[in-house]
């Protein structure tokens, strides 16, 4: 890895060489170039001439940015009429040229009808909230957009609003009459029809002020056109991104595991930002000013002018509270007795432990299984001992084996993936020494990248617990495992199917000389693609299940394979290695007879049938009339009940931590993340999915699939 240093001269150097490229098409004086137009085609260059596989940047690509723009801002279809984009129409085919050095048009003329929809769409909702809804005529509305046309006028406009006022007002308005009908006793919730309707809607009210209060606050001219730069580049491929400085700062707290703030749980409330929980030895808790409760007003930066939180979000507000170590943040709180007081912090590490590797100790009859759960592939490269997962998830395995377990199961279910170094390591954990993965570039390059490590540190039964959200460096490793024949690869029909390689790319000049960062922010660009061991890959087909467990979010159009601008699936050569095992009849068998009793299962046959008639009814018109709506949402309610009810254990397993974890979790010194602890193993315990797996791999303890080790 490059040393900090290295990465901003790395940052220096290509901000010099793109803006070079830039001014070879453009001949501008600095006098009349943008800070906007410098970025877009810096980011245009790097899109051109370094993505793994382009899309030529030309009048068809500014139409597709045109529209995904205008559908990002006005996903419901319910901001812009068909006026609006009609008089868009001359930037259509003007994108491209604006990518390549023009002069920015077509993001300030959509800002400045933006703008004036979103005033007039306050004053639209709050007028038709001040009326009566009257639910007794047959009517529908359509909540998928996609089967939707902008308004072609006002007319439709106005309308298309009070049908979604009037369906967010049903919502409320049917549960506020089940309440009254199961509590008929209680004057506070017996109350009129008629008062209950107004107190729908008044709820519906202060939701939409909240939503749109913000809109008006945070989607800023900075901030709207750092979606229209990522809408550009999330046209090259659904991963690659832009980060403006304070995003590609979360996204690095988020790789890492660690971040400098305040140590603070925040948590959204009706009054504002409220403080939930303080962490014990955090900048906080240290300074004894802050509290459990208070309500968070302002945040300023040091000695700068505080900026009012009043309509942030919990992630907006987090965004300002975090920081470079050492640097003050100044909180306007307002404390439980009411009064305000000024609260200055310094900043320091704030280490999120609770996102790292973790385990358990399930029994299964007389057997015991070690369960590791993973969330990211995470890694901290920028320090001595930072928190790398390849490492800890070797902790877990040494804990886990003094507890003499006979198997493991590695949860990996919507794990996104992380660092493609550390689940190279993570695979050596159970494999050994040998190849991984394959990855190729633009060029059309292949290389194989190896574990060196000479002997796993476990070799006994594996299970890889999967999902549709098991992305990227899950997949590797899932992939890595069933080609190898080492394990069994257990969830839905097939993961995610994110077969694509990133690197971060700091754009612009350095804003200091610790972070890495810059003032343009970065681009993750996707430069290479990744192939499993058997030449095929992961992208868009994912890895599939060898046991499949039917599961909630099957029938959700949320994989790779669900977004048009993904990159498609091929194949190269297959790598030269040895399955873990000398013949595989055992293991083909212990597969088709899991399966077997899977689909015989009665808890997934009912989960599956479920989902089936979920996948099949929930993007019909949704009822308006008040009887038919009861009736449709009755057999949505009662059908997600019914795999709600299924998902979970009648009866948990019996499962505890390691010897090593127990005063993490009985004895912590922060009582609210002890707290947190316990409630995750709480879930465990009564997790439908993991007691299967742990089945599966008592199964693969009682009959032994193949005993001869590579």
């Amino acid at each position: 890895m490059k040393s900090t240093k290295g990465l901003i001269l790395s940052a220096v150097i290509l901000f010099a060489a793109l803006f070079f490229a830039f001014t070879k098409n453009k001949t501008f004086t600095s006098g009349n170039i943008s800070q906007k137009q410098k970025l877009l085609a810096i980011v245009g260059t790097l899109l051109e001439e370094q993505h793994y596989s382009p899309k030529k940047i030309d009048d068809a690509f500014s139409k597709q940015v045109f529209n995904k723009y205008l559908e990002e801002l006005d996903a419901d279809k319910t901001l812009f009429t068909q006026q609006d984009i009609n008089s868009l129409k001359k930037y259509e085919t003007t994108i491209d040229d604006e990518i390549h050095g023009d002069e920015i048009k077509f993001e300030p003329a959509v800002k400045l009808i933006y703008d004036k929809r979103i005033s007039e769409a306050m004053a639209t909702y709050k007028d038709i909230l001040s009326k009566p809804f009257d639910f007794s005529p047959k009517e529908t509305i359509i909540a998928d957009p996609t089967k939707l046309n902008y308004p072609s006028g006002e007319h439709e406009w106005k309308e298309r609003w009070r049908k979604k006022l009037k369906y967010y007002t049903l919502e409320r308005y049917e549960d506020l009459l089940e309440l009254k009908e199961k509590n008929k006793q209680d004057s506070s919730v017996n109350k009129p029809e008629t008062l209950l309707e107004k107190e729908s809607r008044e709820k519906v009210l202060k939701i939409m002020d909240k939503v749109y209060t913000r809109y008006k606050i945070t989607n800023t001219d900075e901030e709207l056109f750092n979606k229209f730069v990522n809408t550009i580049t999330n046209l090259m491929d659904p991963h690659t991104d832009y980060f403006p400085p304070v995003e590609k700062r979360a996204f690095d707290e988020m790789m890492s595991g660690h971040f400098y703030g305040i140590g603070a749980l925040l948590q959204e409330t009706e009054g504002g930002i409220k403080i939930e929980s303080i962490n014990t030895g955090g900048a906080a808790w240290k300074s004894g000013e802050l509290m459990a409760n208070d309500i968070i007003l302002k945040v300023a930066q040091g000695g700068a002018e505080p900026v009012d939180i009043a309509g942030y979000d919990v992630q907006d507000a987090v965004k300002l509270i975090r920081g470079n170590k050492g640097t003050e943040v100044r909180l306007t709180v307002k404390k439980q007795n009411g009064s305000i007081k000024i609260i200055s912090l310094i900043r320091d590490e704030v280490v999120l432990d609770e996102t790292f590797a973790r385990s358990a100790v399930i029994k299964d009859g007389n057997d015991k299984i070690g369960y590791i759960y993973l969330p990211d592939f995470y890694a901290d490269f920028d320090r001595a001992n930072g928190a790398r997962c390849s490492a800890d998830v070797a902790k877990e395995i040494e804990k886990l084996k003094a507890e003499e377990v006979k198997g493991i199961v590695l949860d990996l279910r919507s794990n996104g993936g992380g660092s493609l170094y550390e689940v190279v390591q993570m695979v050596g954990l159970f494999v050994g020494r040998g190849p991984v993965v394959q990855v190729r570039d633009r060029s059309g390059k292949s290389t194989s990248l190896n574990d060196n490590e000479q002997t796993a540190i476990y070799d006994g039964p594996l299970a890889v617990m999967v999902n549709e959200g098991s992305a990227s460096a899950s997949e590797i490793f899932a992939a890595a495992i069933q080609d190898y024949k080492r394990g069994v690869i257990v969830g839905s029909t097939s993961t995610y199917g994110k077969g694509t390689v990133q690197k971060n790319i700091p754009i612009g000049k350095p804003l200091d000389y610790f972070s890495g960062r810059t003032d343009l922010g970065a681009v993750k660009l996707t430069f290479q693609k990744f192939y499993r061991l058997n030449g095929g890959s992961t992208q868009l087909k994912g890895v599939a299940s060898d046991i499949v467990l039917p599961d909630y979010y099957e029938y959700l159009k949320i994989r790779e394979k669900d977004n048009p601008d993904a990159l498609p699936w091929d194949e190269i050569n297959k790598s030269d290695f040895n399955t873990w095992k000398n013949g595989t009849p055992g293991f083909e068998n212990l597969i088709a007879r899991e399966n077997a009793a899977i689909n015989e299962n009665p808890d997934f046959k009912i989960i599956k049938e479920s989902n089936n008639w979920l996948a099949t009814n929930t993007d019909s018109p949704i009822e308006l009339n008040i009887d038919l709506y009861k009736a449709q949402q009755k057999k949505i309610h009662d059908t997600n009940e019914q795999i709600s009810k299924h998902v979970k254990l009648p009866v948990e397993m019996v499962a505890d931590v390691t010897t090593l974890d127990k005063d993490k979790y009985y004895n912590n010194p922060d009582k609210g993340k002890g707290e947190r602890y316990q409630k995750w193993l709480k879930s465990v315990k009564s997790d439908l999915y993991i007691s299967q797996t742990v089945k599966i791999v008592d199964h693969m303890i009682t009959v032994p699939v193949d005993t001869v080790s590579r």
